[in-house]
């Protein structure tokens, strides 16, 4: 079988010859005489493309009776049996990772050459990259010098060239990673003047082809660095957004798009006032609400036997939301030891406050509410539910006062 996927990047047609196609269950893996697509493996994603019109679904190496074989995953389907096939390769999404991969290499050799610290593992990713370096922290200003050290390099166009090893030795080579062990072949990518490392993908002619290469962050992550990237024109596609963004907020704030940062700063900071006064103002106002609340007598509650307990219960029923009849049930326990029973017609929802240490609200309510439909719950000095409606609501109410 032919590898023709290191050479060929286009979208034209591509002739060849299905050998055999296997069914596996709803799937089909082909064997071609010759493919165009790459294989999943050294951290990059398989290729996408068709198959006389099939679309790939995924493409994997695997060990065949009579060496490796490229497994081709499609859909079952009539259109693939032994003979003449046509191959076109989603070329677009080839050229993205071979970009991704190349800017991957030249990441971590600069690192490397900066920081003395190796990359242990990388993925490359649909949306980004991450990389994980093998130290505990990267510096904020490090990141920075490694982006623009990677920029010059990308401005110096340096050529990606291809050693196999043999016919070339392969200790010839400074390689920044350990080579796979039981390959005939090491295949070494050179990033001329910046990298050397073992790398069965697929890269670009030179570092001019990444276009460019963005830092996006950096985490812990089990002891190392994790640092998130994208290149080419993802980049590209990010800064559109990010512009168009910056836009909607330079406009929303009526500050200069260069300003966006310290006006949202600024906006937030209006608001966290503003929520300190309405806060504010909501405690104010569920005092004044307690206050009226305890001016009102205490009736019995009934226990579930139907005796009245010592402590007499304060009820209201108000339309106002539940949030601020908490607020007003925590101001007026803290101002008496009866039971409060409060309630709200529009959420059809009750809370009950007690400060009475001798008192438990739970048998007291919950056989009640649960008898009605409720559901809800609590401990002995505050206990809450909600009814289906403020019928059953009601008849709650009735029953336990």
């Amino acid at each position: 079988m032919q590898r023709l996927y290191y050479d060929y990047n286009s979208a034209e047609p591509l002739p060849a010859e299905i050998l055999e196609v296997r069914i596996l269950g709803d799937r089909a893996a082909v064997l071609l005489d010759k493919t165009i697509f790459y294989p999943e493996g050294g951290g990059q994603d398989a290729d996408r493309g068709s198959i006389n019109g099939v679309p790939l679904l995924d493409v994997k190496e695997s060990a065949g009776a009579a060496g490796p074989e490229i497994l081709h995953l499609t859909a079952a389907s009539e259109n693939l049996k032994p003979g003449p096939a046509t191959l076109i390769l989603d070329s677009r999404r080839r050229r993205d990772f071979t970009v991704q991969h190349s800017a991957q290499h030249l990441l971590s050799g600069t690192i490397l050459r900066l920081t003395g610290k190796h990359t242990v593992s990388m993925h490359l990713g649909a949306e980004f990259n991450t990389i994980d370096v093998d130290t505990p922290e990267l510096p904020a200003d490090t990141l920075i010098r490694v982006e623009d050290a990677a920029a010059d390099a990308v401005e110096a166009d340096a050529p990606l060239l291809i050693h196999l090893c043999p016919p070339e030795d392969l200790t010839q080579f400074p390689l920044r990673k350990v080579p796979p062990r039981g390959e005939e072949v090491i295949r070494v990518v050179e990033i001329s003047g910046y990298d050397f490392s073992p790398c069965c993908g697929t890269h670009c002619k030179s570092t001019g082809q990444i276009g460019i290469l963005r830092i996006l962050g950096s985490e812990k992550y089990k002891g190392m660095t994790r640092v998130t990237f994208i290149a080419g024109r993802r980049v590209l596609a990010e800064n559109r957004v990010l512009r168009q963004n910056g836009e909607t907020i330079s406009r929303l704030l009526k500050v200069p798009v260069a300003e966006t940062g310290a006006g949202v700063l600024a906006l937030l900071e209006r608001s966290a006032a503003q929520e300190r006064e309405l806060k504010a103002l909501q405690e104010a106002a569920a005092e004044q609400k307690a206050q009226a609340l305890l001016a009102k007598t205490a009736v019995p509650l009934k226990t579930p036997a139907g005796a009245p307990v010592r402590e007499g219960a304060i009820t209201e029923t108000y339309d106002s939301n539940f949030d601020d009849i908490l607020r007003t049930g925590r101001a007026a326990q803290k101002k008496t030891t009866a039971i409060l029973l409060l309630a709200s017609k529009t959420e059809n929802k009750f809370a009950a406050f007690c400060s009475g240490k001798e008192v438990d609200l739970r048998p007291l309510l919950k056989t009640a509410m649960e008898r009605r439909g409720g559901k809800g719950g609590g401990g002995a000095g505050f206990f809450q539910g909600v009814f289906e409606s403020f019928t059953a609501l009601e008849s709650f109410l009735c029953d336990v006062i």
